[in-house]
């Protein structure tokens, strides 16, 4: 199925939407506590019980109108799917807090994975928006790199360190504020190494 053009605001609200409706949800029943089927849950894993469900449905939809998905939403999802599951699961809101990490890890691993042999995985999946010289790519990827193992790092020192609510707050606001950040920090590069597509 080839890839079809949607409103670059539909796409946002289908990536971010989950997240927002997470922080919704938590700010909502964050200190209250919930008997289900015998056992006791806090606000937070029932929030991410909901986080689920919405994220699959948002992703089935972006699929639909697109035609296809990137492999970083697949593996976002299946992550999502699995470290939400186990904090429902075992109770326990660590799995959940931990599931960023693990996606950023994974993300930086890839990239430099990639560099080692010599070529832009990042390139890959983001030619097609910004389309770069080579050099550009190898440049790009080594930043994007390093960036996501720093996300990593900064996920881990929030949620051990800080608050459930600081960690929320965190996910929901930093994470995506560094993101745009990141981008808007490599003007330079891209004006550098960007290649003009012809028009006829």
């Amino acid at each position: 199925m080839s890839e079809k053009k949607i409103s670059p605001a539909v796409k946002m609200g289908l990536e971010l939407g989950p997240i927002i409706l997470f922080f919704i949800a938590y700010t909502r029943i964050k200190d209250q506590q919930f008997e289900i089927l015998g056992s006791t849950y806090e606000g937070f894993i029932v929030a991410t019980a909901a986080f689920i469900p919405v994220l699959l449905i948002s992703t089935g939809i972006l699929w639909m109108l697109t035609g296809k998905l990137s492999r970083m939403q697949l593996v976002t999802a299946v992550l999502v799917v699995v470290f939400g599951g186990m904090s429902i699961w075992f109770n326990d809101d660590r799995f959940f807090k931990m599931k960023p990490t693990i996606i950023y890890v994974l993300f930086g691993g890839i990239l430099g994975v990639g560099l080692l042999q010599g070529k832009s995985y990042l390139r890959s999946v983001m030619e097609e928006v910004i389309p770069l010289e080579q050099e550009g790519w190898m440049k790009l990827t080594q930043r994007a790199c390093v960036f996501f193992f720093g996300l990593a790092i900064a996920n881990e020192a929030v949620w051990r360190l800080m608050s459930t609510d600081a960690w929320v707050n965190f996910k929901t606001f930093g994470l995506t504020a560094a993101v745009f950040v990141f981008f808007m920090a490599q003007g330079p590069l891209f004006q550098k190494y960007g290649i003009e597509e012809e028009t006829e």
